[in-house]
């Protein structure tokens, strides 16, 4: 739109496999033919003479992603994986006491009646029960969180690429009807001013040049705004892959480790007795 109203969100753009744009900048190869259409139709109602069309030229794509960025830094910031870390580590120790005799570390340890016996197992597997039942029901809760997260990354990448392209287009366009105007319409004014030798004729042809110098450091703008979407995708995708890990080992704790340890106690009471 040509005239965004930033309380609103932009237009969203049609859908399609996005690639990342090269570095020297975007094109039109890489839109499809509807878009390309689009960003034709587009480029021919930009007025460059109209000066607060060029200064609102693309601020709601711009606004998107500064509110997107500011979004995404909140995620970042409720997080605490240090504390999943020391959940995991305290989990392992309660794991690890029981299968420490008093005296002597290591299973066979358990053979040695004089040091510890049936009844001193079971009251500290019994304690350590209870604390691990507790740490897992936490983790159990985070990994749930961590889930949600990684299903809500998902949506804000999709989101990122719609904000990607729609800058593209913006540019695209601005580039287009820039492009055309210092091709077609400046000249002529250059040269109407010079067989006129009217002083507003030569005026018009400086407003004209202006305004697209003005334009020009619109288009640039946006290109900076558009690298940052660029660099949004990966670090989304970073973030993502830390929670789907953090997640992937909560489960593993709990469907392996837990019930192997449970396992081995029940071995290892039995060889008491």
């Amino acid at each position: 739109t040509l005239t965004p109203n930033l309380g609103e969100q932009a237009l969203t753009t049609e859908k399609k496999e996005e690639t990342p744009a090269p570095e020297a900048g975007p094109d039109m190869s890489m839109l499809s033919e509807a878009e390309q259409k689009a960003v034709r139709a587009f480029a021919e109602q930009i007025d460059l003479t109209d000066a607060n069309q060029v200064i609102q030229y693309g601020a709601a794509a711009q606004k998107n992603i500064a509110d997107f960025s500011e979004s995404a830094l909140e995620k970042v910031k409720t997080k605490d994986m240090g504390e999943l870390g020391d959940m995991v580590a305290s989990l392992l120790v309660e794991l690890k006491t029981c299968d420490e005799p008093e005296k002597k570390k290591g299973l066979a340890g358990l053979f040695q009646k004089a040091e510890i016996s049936a009844e001193t197992m079971r009251a500290k597997y019994a304690v350590a029960e209870v604390n691990v039942d507790r740490i897992s029901g936490e983790l159990e809760k985070h990994q749930v969180k961590l889930m949600k997260d990684v299903a809500v990354m998902d949506q804000m990448y999709e989101k990122n690429l719609g904000y990607f392209k729609e800058l593209t287009m913006y540019i695209l366009a601005g580039k287009k009807k820039l492009a055309e105007v210092r091709a077609n319409e400046l000249p002529a004014l250059i040269e109407k001013a010079k067989k006129s030798g009217l002083p507003e004729d030569a005026q018009a042809a400086k407003d004209l040049d202006d305004m697209c110098t003005r334009f020009e450091k619109k288009l640039y703008d946006l290109e900076l705004t558009r690298n940052i979407s660029v660099q949004m995708s990966p670090q989304i995708r970073l973030i993502q892959s830390n929670d789907t890990m953090m997640a992937e080992k909560i489960q593993t704790t709990i469907v392996n480790t837990i019930p192997l340890w449970k396992n081995q106690m029940v071995l290892a009471l039995g060889l008491a007795h």
